[in-house]
Formats: structure tokens, sequence, C-alpha cells
């Protein structure tokens, strides 16, 4: 098969940490099929380019990423202006790409990943090449874009002509059912884990090439600086676990800022406000292949986030063989399912958050069981489920071409 994946979920030259697991599932994927990618790049004609995107001569049209060769057809938009017309503006911005891309590349199955604009978009380039198309869903997309009016009807109608959709996460299907996507037509299949890059390594030998102390107990979470990610909270919990636990303990948090804000000038002043300087590292953003060494150093991983599709840091985690203390939202208890990996917080509250970190590290944990169940979440048999789903498609006759009506 020859699969075009479409989607601005995707590293580029200017933005390599950006869509790094659709990069990570679609080079399982190619060891199957043959597989391109077309992935746009915003930009602005006429405006400074954003701080999210990078500088304009950062921008690559044409680049490999891994093992896969990408495109990057510019994509005109306004920020928070006209949002329903986003899938029209990703469709009129990357058709021409995908034209010139199909004389030597005759895909048989647009792959798309993120409901919108992505899924529309798809939606209306499939009617225009007359191929059928699948559509991942993965979180946000469905938990928050959803909720306008507007994009709700957009991304009802991307998903409900879809061949398949492909949700991340049981919570996302049942979500995506009650936007009036037939059940029947939504596969799970949850994210993966790369077992070359994470897997365990001495905790002391990881600790030493951090310069992290070897004689304290150390919790890490991973992610951008936001809210949502709750590291406020993981803070706040930190005054309490140190009296309870004493002063041989300390927080370590990864991850860069986000695009919008300054989330960390806010944990920094939370911090000194607690007098927690001791007890908390800002470690600041670092590079995929490090957080290996960060994983190992760690006796608990931690992940307080108000919402979640299939969290990438939790089975890195656990490839590390690294129990996992997180809220039980989104697809985290389909990952957490059983308290031989674990322990789900019950309330995205301080206390609740102390209590279930307290439990974790009162906890004798079995490193191998926690490896073992780890490296049977790999992206290569992930890989082989998303290949039959397209399979499946591809066997089928293809009906005619509908007429396209934007709503």
């Amino acid at each position: 098969m020859r699969i075009l994946t479409f989607t601005t979920l995707f590293p580029s030259y200017g933005s390599p940490l950006h869509g790094l697991f659709v990069k990570a599932r679609m080079e399982a994927v190619a060891e199957y099929c043959q597989v391109e990618v077309v992935a746009p790049i915003p930009w602005f004609s006429s405006l400074r380019p954003s701080r999210s995107y990078g500088p304009s001569s950062e921008v690559r049209y044409k680049e490999w990423i891994g093992k896969l060769q990408v495109y990057h057809p510019p994509f005109f938009f306004i920020p928070k202006i006209g949002k329903g017309l986003d899938g029209w503006g990703l469709f009129l911005s990357a058709y021409a790409a995908c034209k010139k891309l199909q004389r030597y590349f005759p895909f048989d199955l647009l792959d798309v990943h993120y409901a919108y604009p992505d899924g529309y978009a798809g939606y209306l380039m499939s009617r225009a090449f007359n191929k059928p198309y699948t559509v991942t869903i993965r979180g946000s997309d469905i938990n928050v874009l959803a909720q306008d009016p507007l994009r709700r009807r957009l991304i009802y109608k991307a998903l409900s002509r879809a061949n398949r959709v492909i949700a991340v996460s049981r919570s996302l299907k049942e979500a995506t059912v009650r936007l009036g996507v037939p059940e029947e037509n939504i596969t799970v299949i949850p994210n993966g884990v790369d077992l070359a890059t994470f897997f365990p390594m001495d905790r002391r030998v990881a600790r030493k090439t951090l310069h992290l102390p070897t004689d304290k107990k150390i919790l890490l979470s991973v992610g951008r600086l936001t809210e949502l990610k709750g590291f406020h909270l993981l803070i706040e919990a930190m005054g309490s676990l140190v009296k309870r636990f004493g002063e041989d303990l300390l927080l370590v948090i990864v991850g860069g800022e986000a695009e919008r804000g300054n989330f960390r000038a806010y944990l920094e002043k939370r911090i000194t406000e607690q007098g927690l300087e001791r007890y908390v590292l800002l470690a600041g953003s670092r590079p995929p292949h490090e957080l290996r060494v960060w994983y190992n150093a760690a006796d608990l991983f931690c992940l307080v986030s108000s919402r979640e599709g299939c969290p990438n840091v939790c089975l890195e985690a656990l490839a590390c063989g690294v129990p996992v203390v997180a809220t039980r939202v989104g697809g985290i208890p389909e990952i957490i399912c059983a308290p031989d990996y674990g322990l789900l917080i019950p309330e995205r509250e301080v206390e609740a958050i102390a209590a279930g970190i307290g439990q974790g590290l009162k906890t004798k944990w079995d490193t191998e069981k926690i490896v073992l169940y780890a490296r049977q979440q790999s992206w290569a048999r992930k890989a082989k489920k998303v290949v039959e789903v397209f399979e499946a498609i591809c066997r089928k006759p293809l009906k005619r071409t509908e007429q396209v009506s934007y709503f």
C-alpha cells in the first residue's frame, strides 16, 4: 500500500519536537507500507512570524525527518479569526503539493491526524482525489475544539464521512460517539513506545550523568509548562510531602515554555513563596534522546494533567521501569490498568496528589513486571494494528465521489 499521511502535527527542521508521536507511529507503519508525509506549516505573508513556528528561514519545503520524506507546503491562516475556515484554508494550501506528489506516488489512502482542521481538510482532499481516508483523533481535538458549535459540526462531518476513525484511547472513542459518529466506525489503537530509545539503566549512573543527588527520592514530571499539566499542583503537594518524608525528596520538572504565556515564571514564584528551592528543580526542555536518562533517575513518574489523550510520557516512564502516579483522566487509566504499574489519583487536588505520591513512595514496585508490560506496548505492535485497518479499507471497493458540502 501507498499511504499519504496528512497532518499539521509533525516535526520539522524549525520545530523538531512537534508531533513526535505521529512521526513515531508512521515510521513504524513504514516498515509495512510506503509512506509519504504532507505536513503543512502555518505562515504569515504580511505579519511577523510568531514564536510558535519560528522564523521563516527555518521552514524547508521538503526534508527527511527520520526515515520519512516530508513536504511542508505553507498554510495561511489568521490566528483566532475565522476558525471555521481553517479546514478549507488547509485544503487549498496543500492541494497543489498533494497533486504534484500523486504523479509519482499514486497513494491508495489518506492517513489524517487530528480532527480539525486536519480532519476536515482531509475530508475535502479525499473527495478531490477520490481516495479513502482515516482520521486519528488524539485528545484536545475532541475534548476542546469540539466544544465550539461550528467546529463541532465540521469535526462531525470529517469523522462521520471517514472510512475509519482511529482513537488513541477508549475515552476518546466514547466522546466521539457522543458527537454522533457511529461506534462501529471507530477503532481504538493507543500510542506506543519506542523500545530502542526507552529502556532501563542503572539509577545511580543516570543520576551521576545528570548531576542529581544519589541519596534522595526523586519525583519526575515531563511536559510543556502549562496549567493543564498541573506542575503548580505538584509544587503545592511538595510542601506536605517534605514534611511527611523529610528532606530527602526532590521534584524534577522537565519541559520547556509553552507557545504562549510565561508559566515558568509563575512556577518559580510558587517555589519561592513556599520555600521549596531545595526541593524542586525546573530542568528546562531536554531533547527526546536524553529523556531516557531522566526517567531512569526517578523513583516515581508523576502526571497530574486536567486532560489527556494517550500520554506517551507514561509509556516512556514504564519502559524505563519507573512506576507512574497520575490523575484519572482521559486515556491514563487505560495505560495504568493495574496497580502493578502505578497509581491513579481520583481527584486533581493537592491533598489527593500528595496522598497518591506518598503511597507510591511507600510501595515496593516490581521493576521487571513494569518493563515487561511496557514492552507489550511497542510502536511495532501498534503499527501492525494500524496497517490492518488500512488493508481492510483498501480491500473494499471505493464508492463514487459524493458532492462536497461545507457543513
